[in-house]
This record gives structure tokens, sequence and C-alpha cells, in this order.
């Protein structure tokens, strides 16, 4: 929608502008102009431009050129834009198209394109636009302190400013502490400047970010489609909800996702999955999935894939056995890939419902990898999508929970390989993003009130609408294995895959079995958005099968992730709702300071906890910066702050920090994810003077409805404190439909972190409650308050139902 604004900040751009910041290398000039809608299309001398709002704060930006191929949108989530309140004025030398909270200035000849958040220049194009026989793409100038994220899975650092990347999605067996190129590419880019640059182009490519020339970031395709969207917010948080707008918001997955899996390479018989899960409950640890590698479907490991069907020798009654697993509470994933080999029960028949992609000749394309001689299932064609979902389909009519995508990148595919819409090195990139929306787009539409589990190894911006769960793929299973961890996450976290996890104490190798590793791996694990430890199998991957130490060090751990649930599925839903990822880095805390962006050792779990995970031997202190504020250890309430601290561990603990002023909710120990209820609920809150104000909230619903939300099929417990002279004031609300099996009344047990003197009063709403002297009177009674001097916490335990509640605690 055009409205007209007023031209002050027009003017004051067009002076910005007119001082010579654009410095176009290629002559190109602007011809004429046309609005169709909010749409700005540009002829120019050598190809036609169309600048689309995507919402107030992105734009799309297509450079067409006659003779160069387009593929479709692969990022953008929908073809329907935005309506956005768009100004489009127009000088002798310029046109300065105006969103909400981004501008883009054109500049006629030589033609460029500046962008503005606001008055403050956020990236121009240098030469912008080019395009040879072999090769597209695009140059921007960059300013010279600036930092940049993203690229997607590297072990490089946080700032890849200097880095040329190759953009081919790739699998690195067995990485440490250096990578270049791994499974899961992105062509985004998200600056310390507050924007994101993502180019939409699926092709085998690169970016250079500054490697060829400081002060240059250029992507280069060998082929693709030929646009770049632009995002800009005023804060990280906010351009992460710009930019997920753009591309698409994470499903909250089922609350199962969250648990505890059972996971290796491979279970090899259904008699040998059916004792490790109930090794699990013998050894007393929760359990929500146990997870099917590629035995499910042959008896070894080359030979048999693209069966995708039981092997009845060794798995003679799946049904049953997946339904007695239901009964329990856990869910069946089984692993499935895109390979269909020539050896493999179903090879004659994806031939002839043309399946398979082709070669050059018109025919099924085959070619040899580690598994064996093999084709490739089109996910680009409707007709091999169809067949692929039968297959999918059945499956799930037996049980199946959830799906793991492996090799998706895929892990072979060569380049004369012809798909439907263009040749492998086109769509390379794209082809895990479009097998997690053939999966999820299919089962949604057949089962509209089931939340899909899709876990894949590779997709592109974008694929965290269908549901992606990606993981860091091979990681070998050392102290360099867990090292980068925390970089893989975030890297991926900050543009849209809120969900990307490791395999807990790593995957690949392994002489022998390192007991302090795995057990700091899991440790970190209780912090990650999956908890799901998985190992070739020589060395087994659960805990239950290791030394009673370990057992029960992790099976505490394990108890806690599932404590935590309130807090760690409310971080689910804020992630569905704005793209906000579970691991967040420091600078979310103090976006001021450009040194934390460069920090990978330490992240936020959420608002309210700082994490270092231990990835050295024999560490009993670590150093942590912290991002300002006060901090409470969570094992012993010991305080820190400043800059930078150390937090003292043991093998039994690894630094865990809390926000003073942060509610932590809790429940009591459960099996299995199916049995949660906040009927019995504990909130920890860390009282300090510097917290005068603090709110949080629970969101609850059944965990399987889809969009509950939206329903109003839930619920939010939402608290807040307010510090001043006479003690702290506790509001407590509820808000939402409610939910089928949610509890008319809670048992609310609040545990106040540094209290240090007796309560005078505790008064609830009008009526004051009795503050007890002995601790087992307190335990005994329903409702009342008990000082604990030792741990400078006062306990306070009341019933809330659904009305609004006060709770007033004087010194």
């Amino acid at each position: 929608m055009m409205i007209a604004k007023p031209l002050m900040r027009t003017c004051a751009l067009i002076g910005l502008v007119g001082a010579g910041v654009f410095q176009a290398a290629v002559a190109r000039d602007y011809i004429e102009h046309t609005l169709d809608g909010d749409v700005l299309n540009l002829r120019l001398s050598d190809a036609q431009v169309s600048l689309t709002p995507l919402n107030d704060a992105a734009i799309e930006v297509h450079y067409q050129r006659e003779g160069v191929k387009q593929l479709p949108s692969f990022a953008i989530a929908s073809n329907d834009h935005a309506d956005v309140d768009t100004h489009l004025e127009e000088t002798p030398d310029q046109l300065i198209y105006e969103l909400g909270d981004l501008t883009a200035v054109i500049q006629k000849s030589p033609f460029a394109i500046q962008y503005f958040r606001g008055e403050e220049p956020l990236i121009q194009e240098e030469s912008g636009f080019f395009a040879t026989e072999t090769i597209r793409g695009f140059r921007f100038t960059l300013e010279e302190d600036e930092k940049l994220i993203g690229g997607g899975q590297r072990v490089l650092g946080m700032d890849r400013r200097g880095k040329r990347l190759p953009l081919y999605n790739r699998a690195h067996y067995g990485y440490t502490t250096e990578s270049e190129q791994m499974y899961f590419s992105l062509p985004a880019v998200m600056s310390s400047n507050k924007y994101v640059l993502l180019f939409d182009n699926s092709a085998t490519g690169h970016m250079d970010l500054g490697a060829s020339r400081a002060d240059l970031l250029q992507f280069e395709a060998m082929a693709g489609r030929t646009a770049y969207i632009v995002v800009a917010g005023e804060s990280y948080p906010e351009l992460i909800e710009n930019y997920v707008d753009v591309t698409g918001k994470q499903p909250l997955p089922p609350r199962w996702a969250l648990g505890n899996f059972a996971s290796r390479f491979g279970y090899r018989s259904e008699e040998e999955v059916r004792a490790t899960v109930d090794k699990f409950a013998e050894e007393d640890f929760p359990l929500d999935a146990v997870v099917l590698d590629l035995y499910w479907f042959g008896p070894d490991i080359k030979g048999h894939m693209g069966n995708l069907d039981w092997d009845r020798n060794t798995f003679p009654q799946p049904e049953k056995m997946m339904a007695d697993f239901k009964d329990r509470g856990i869910n069946t994933i089984l692993v499935t890939e895109p390979f269909i080999l020539t050896t493999s029960k179903r090879w004659d028949e994806a031939v002839e419902n043309n399946v398979l992609a082709k070669n050059l000749a018109g025919e099924p394309k085959r070619f040899d990898f580690y598994f064996g001689n093999t084709g490739l299932v089109d996910v680009f064609s409707g007709e091999a999508g169809d067949w692929f979902w039968n297959v999918y389909d059945g499956l799930l009519k037996q049980g199946v929970g959830g799906w793991w995508g492996d090799l998706g990148e895929p892990e072979v595919h060569p380049s004369d390989t012809v798909h439907k819409i263009g040749m492998a090195d086109e769509v390379h990139n794209a082809y895990g993003h479009t097998w997690a929306q053939l999966l999820h787009d299919k089962q949604t539409a057949q089962y509209p009130e089931r939340r899909p589990f899709i876990m894949m190894r590779a997709g592109f911006p974008g694929s965290q609408r269908y549901g992606m769960i990606p993981w860091t793929g091979d990681v070998a299973r050392e102290w360099g294995g867990l090292k980068p961890q925390v970089e893989l996450a975030l890297q991926m976290s900050l543009l849209g895959f809120g969900y990307t996890h490791s395999d807990l104490g790593g995957f690949a190798g392994g002489e022998e079995f390192d007991r302090e590793l795995y057990i700091r791996w899991l440790q970190y694990g209780v912090f990650q958005p999956v908890y799901r430890p998985h190992a070739q199998d020589h060395i087994a991957s659960e805990p239950v099968f290791h030394d009673r130490k370990t057992r029960d060090i992790t099976r505490e751990f394990i108890k806690l992730r599932y404590r935590l649930l309130p807090y760690n599925y409310t971080l689910a839903f804020e992630n569905s709702q704005t793209g906000l990822p579970l691991m967040r880095p420091l600078f979310f805390s103090d976006e001021s300071n450009l040194e934390l962006i460069d920090y990978k050792d330490a992240y936020l779990w959420g608002n309210d906890f700082l994490v270092a995970p231990v990835t050295d031997a024999d560490i009993d202190e670590v150093t942590v910066k912290l991002p300002g504020g006060v901090w409470f250890d969570y094992w012993n309430d010991e305080q820190h702050s400043g800059n930078e601290t150390k937090v003292e561990v043991d093998l039994e603990t690894i630094p865990v920090l809390v926000r003073a002023g942060a509610f932590i909710p809790t429940i009591d120990d459960i099996a299995t994810t199916r049995d949660y209820s906040s009927e019995q609920l504990t909130l920890d809150y860390y009282a300090h003077p510097t917290a005068v104000e603090s709110e949080s909230y629970v969101y609850e619903d059944d965990g399987n409805t889809v969009d509950a939300f939206n329903r109003d099929r839930y619920a939010k417990l939402k608290f807040s404190a307010r510090r001043d002279a006479d003690g702290i004031r506790f509001d407590f609300h509820r808000e939402g439909g409610g939910y089928e099996g949610e509890p008319s009344q809670r048992s609310i047990s609040l545990n106040i972190h540094n209290w240090t003197v007796p309560a005078s009063q505790v008064q609830l709403g009008d009526r004051a409650i009795e503050i007890h002297q002995r601790e087992r009177d307190f335990e005994r009674a329903t409702e009342g308050a008990w000082l604990d001097a030792r741990a400078n916490q006062l306990h306070v335990k009341f019933s809330w139902g659904y009305s609004p509640q006060s709770l007033m605690v004087s010194h």
C-alpha cells in the first residue's frame, strides 16, 4: 500500500547519498521504473530488477537478465508478500523507496542501491549484480569494523569476516576444531550492524566475506536465482523476528522432542531395541524416543539402502514393538535416506514409477558410493514425491513417531544428475530443504492434528518452516569434537535453525570409552535443544550401559532436563512465535559489546541461564565472560558479576549461572514427557537489589495439539516480582483457554534465593500465612513459609487456581 510520508527523513537520506557513498565499478544505468502495487520494477541498461517489500523491515531484490535462467525462491515462506506501507520519492538522480523500517536509496547512474535503517546506513551494493556465462552473483561494500556471522555450519570462529566460504552442503566425517565446509551451508550473513543479507540461490557457489578484498562482500554461484533479501532490525531479537517472518517460523514440535532419546549406529534387532528400552527403565532414566539407524531395513551396512521396509528376520513384529513403546510413552524414530540402491528391494519399483533423478540420456542416473550402486530420489518431482510419501505414510500407519532424514546434502550428488527443475549443481543446496518440505506438507495435509518430527542433516534458509531439526553431523568422539559445538549451534540458530544440536558424546571413532568426555558432553546436552546421545556402537552411546559413576552423574542431569520442561517448552514456544533461538549468544544481553560477538565458550539458554560447557579434561575451574549484571551459580547460589568470572567445577557440575531477578520453573521427576504436569510447580526466584522488577511466564498446552496457541488451547502462567523498601511483591496471573489435562489448581513452591533475614510477614492476597520456625512443620503444611538460614532461601508454598493471585513477602 503506497502512502504519503513526511519528506524530512527522505531529504536527510538524499544528503547522505549525495555525499558520494556510491562507488560503482560497473557502468549500469537506470532507464525507467513502474509500480505494481508495492513492487517497484526498474528497467536498467542491462537488466530488469524488482524490489518487493516482504514486511516493514525486509525487501527482496531480484535482478533478471535475458538468457540467465531463474529458479523459484526456496527461502521465502509465502508467495503473497505482506501489505506494507511504502513511499516512493524521485529526484533527478535517485529513487528513495521507503518501507516502515527499511529504506532503499537507488542511484540512477551509475546504478546502485544502498539500504538504511532510519538514517543509519546498513549496506550498499558495490557493483551489485553481475552475470557471465559461467558465474553470477552480487558485490557489496563492507564497513571497516563490521563483524559477520553466518554461512551455516563451519568451525571458523563466530566472526566469519575475512573468510571465503564454499556453498555446497557436504559431509565432514570426524571433524574437530577446524572445518571450512560441512553438512549445512547457508548463503546468508548477520551483521553486527543489525541486518541480514540472504542470497536466495540454491546453486554451488561461494561467499567471500572480505577474504579477497577487505571491504568487499561477494556472493558468486555457478547458476541459480539472482536475488537477495535484506532484513533490518533495531535489536538482534527484532532482526531475527523480521527474518523468520520472511523465511518462515519453526512450528512447535511435539513435547516429546525435548525428552531423552536412545540412539546409536545402530540397533541390529528388535530384541536389542527392546532390551535397551527396558534398561533405561531399570536404571531409572527418563526416556521419550528410540532412534533406529539403518539396520531396521537390512542386516548389513551396505547393499540394503532403499528397501524402506522392515527386515522381518531381525524385526519380526515392529508394529507390536512400536505399540508397546507408545504405551510406555516412548516414540519410535526411523532413519531414511533418499538413495535407492540397485540391490534394494525397491529399485525396480522406483524405476517403474519414475522416481529417480535422470542422467543426460534421460535414464535413471546410477552411480557408486559407500553403500553401493544407487539412484537418487528426485524430490523436486511431484511424481517422485508422491511415491516417496506413500512409503512414509505406510510406516506412519504402522506406528512410527518421527523421521530422521540422513545423507540429505545429498552426500553424493554427481554434477551430471538431471532433476525435474535443473541440474544437480543448480539445486544441490535445496535438496534437503525440498525433502523436508515434502515430508512436512504431505504429513500435515493428511494428518493435520499431528505435529511432525523431522530431523535432517542439510537444508537451505527457510527449511525451519518445515519443522526441520538439524544436527551437526558425524563429529569426532574426542575433546576436539566437543569444543566447536556451541559455535555451530549459535551460527545456525541465529539464522532460523533453533533446534541445531550435536550427537551427544561424539559420533565417530574413539578407541575406548572416555568417561570424563562423555559426562561433559551429556551435561552440556541438558542445555541444548535436543537430547540425543548417538555414536558408532563399538562404544555404547547410551548412559545406561556405562559404569555406575557415569550412570549416577548422567542420570541426575537427564532428570534435571525433565524437571526443566516448563522452562524448555516455553523456549520452544517463543521460538515458534518469534524465531528467538533456544541457545543465544551472550551479546544478546549486551548489544553494544562487539567483543562478545566473537565469544563462543558460553551462551545463554533462553534469557535466564548462562551455560559454559567444559571442553577440556581435568578442569576444576572455568573462566567465563559475563554480559553484565549479577549472576547466581545454579548449584550453590554463589554470586558473580563484572566482565569475567571464575567458576569452580567438579565432575558433577559445569558452569551454569542464573540471571538475578529470574524465575526458573521446574516440576517433579517424571519418566516421560507424557507425564508432564504443573500441578506441583516449583518457582526458584533469584532476588537481588539490582533486580527491582522482573517478569516471566510458563507456556503450556497438551504437547500434541497443532497450532494450540492460535486455537486458544493453551495456558500461560505469568509471574512478576517488584522489590521495594518493604520487601518483594509477587503477582501470579493465568491466561488462555486451557487445554485437556490442565490442572484446575496448582501447588506452588516458591523458593526465594538470596534472602538473608527472617520474613516479618508473608501475605497471600488479603490474608497472612504462617511462617514456620522448623523445616519439618513447613514440610507437613500445605501452606506456609520457612527460612532456610544456611542456604539463604525463603521457602513459601500455597495453592493457586485460575484467578490472579498476589503474594507479599516483607522484611
